[in-house]
């Protein structure tokens, strides 16, 4: 006979969304031209990024916090990072799968009411 365990509360991905979200806005950045649209992108950006370092932060994960805290201040519209397109298309590309890392890594306990 197997000694009953307690059950583990069920988890939920609460970064999942907003991880998707900002993946799909970096892996499209690329296309999108400079003025405008770009401000729009880090906007995008700059705000999944703080959401996502608020959801792990809840879920007691601080090293992403610290990711999505550098990814922030990077695609920050306010004081725009200036570099080079080759740059930047690659750190969307780095950007995105770190936010798809952590939309499906941080998980925290599910609260039922």
């Amino acid at each position: 006979m197997h000694a009953s365990r307690p059950s583990e509360p069920p988890l939920q991905r609460n970064a999942l969304a907003p991880g998707i979200l900002a993946a799909i806005a970096l892996f499209l950045s690329p296309l999108v031209p400079d003025g405008l649209g770009a401000t729009i992108v880090r906007f995008v950006v700059a705000i999944l990024a703080l959401i996502v370092a608020w959801f792990a932060i809840q879920a007691g994960q601080w090293w992403w916090t610290i990711v999505f805290v550098v990814v922030a201040v990077f695609w920050n519209p306010i004081f725009p990072v200036d570099v080079e397109y080759g740059i930047w298309a690659a750190a969307a590309v780095i950007g995105a799968l770190l936010f798809l890392a952590a939309g499906a890594t941080i998980k925290s306990a599910r609260i039922e009411s």
